[in-house]
């Protein structure tokens, strides 16, 4: 395997308590912003319409949303292609009632495509009540992978691991939803599948950081823990790196060209990787031993 790193010795356990400081900090400007500024929901959350749009000649995503930059449009996508012919799926925010709004657009196509023909095939509008069930079954979906993790790693390690990585976690997804509220970006599903590859991601990089620690813990009886938690992230930083930055590089490429429908997914994901990365080494292992060492108290005092 690749080495960038080679014998490095960084005391990761002393800095603990100012990474979770730091932590705690942005988590919770990132929730003051959350009361001073809604959340800005997409669509498929707060309803709004889903306009299917058929033009005779094929025009590009770009082109179909500049076209309608004057209006408060969320997202425009392809979603069949017959031959030549396109359809396109514009959702956009209810603002005035729905013959207004289609006036507003046919006007706005017209005047942009002018020699190309286009018909509105359907209007769909998409009600809260079933962005409020969206909402709902995505917490439902994190609260069971987070359960299924916790069995997981307590069959796999012990239950303060699992304790441990899903602390991590729980700090992954609430440090990116932190920076969410401070660029206000918009939250819709995209976003949500973002926050569920992250929990696999995170939960990757804490893996290989605690399978090197039972190594160890195995092979250096006599080292203490603490010793022995610094010497295993130190072990395994030249693969998390390479690892991490690899995503990284990729994901910032999507961000940067994947148009504004991948922006919220790609964002998520530049945080999620960094937050991840940190997390394994200052979250995950850390709580590992203060449970260790709080252990070891209270049996001192029995």
């Amino acid at each position: 395997m690749i080495q960038i790193f080679h014998n490095i010795n960084v005391d990761f356990v002393k800095y603990r308590w100012k990474a979770i400081t730091i932590s705690c900090i942005i988590i919770l400007a990132g929730f003051v912003v959350m009361l001073m500024r809604p959340v800005n929901w997409s669509i498929d959350f707060r309803g709004g319409l889903d306009i299917l749009v058929r033009f005779e000649q094929s025009v590009s995503d770009g082109q179909v949303r500049s076209a309608l930059s004057d209006l408060d449009v969320g997202e425009v996508k392809t979603v069949s292609s017959l031959g030549n012919v396109d359809d396109y799926s514009i959702r956009m925010k209810l603002s005035e009632d729905v013959q207004t709004l289609q006036q507003k657009i046919t006007a706005s196509l017209t005047k942009a495509f002018p020699g190309n023909k286009f018909e509105i095939r359907s209007i769909d509008v998409v009600g809260p009540k079933v962005g409020s069930e969206l909402r709902a079954q995505a917490i439902y979906s994190a609260l069971v992978v987070i359960l299924l993790l916790l069995i997981y790693i307590s069959w796999r390690f012990e239950f303060a691991f699992a304790v441990g990585a899903i602390i991590a976690l729980v700090h992954d997804l609430l440090i990116t939803w932190a920076f969410f509220m401070f660029f206000n970006f918009e939250v819709g599903l995209s976003v949500l599948a973002a926050f569920l590859t992250l929990l696999g991601f995170s939960l990757n990089d804490t893996v290989v950081v605690y399978d090197r620690i039972r190594e160890n813990l195995k092979k250096l009886r006599q080292v203490k823990l603490a010793d022995i938690m610094n010497q295993s992230i130190n072990e395994t930083m030249s693969r998390t790196i390479i690892t991490s930055l690899t995503v990284f590089l990729t994901v910032l490429v999507l961000f940067f060209y994947g148009g504004p429908v991948l922006k919220g997914f790609s964002f998520a994901m530049l945080v999620g990787v960094v937050t991840g990365t940190y997390s394994s080494i200052f979250i995950a292992a850390p709580v590992v031993l203060e449970w260790a060492e709080r252990k070891a108290l209270q049996g001192k005092k029995k």
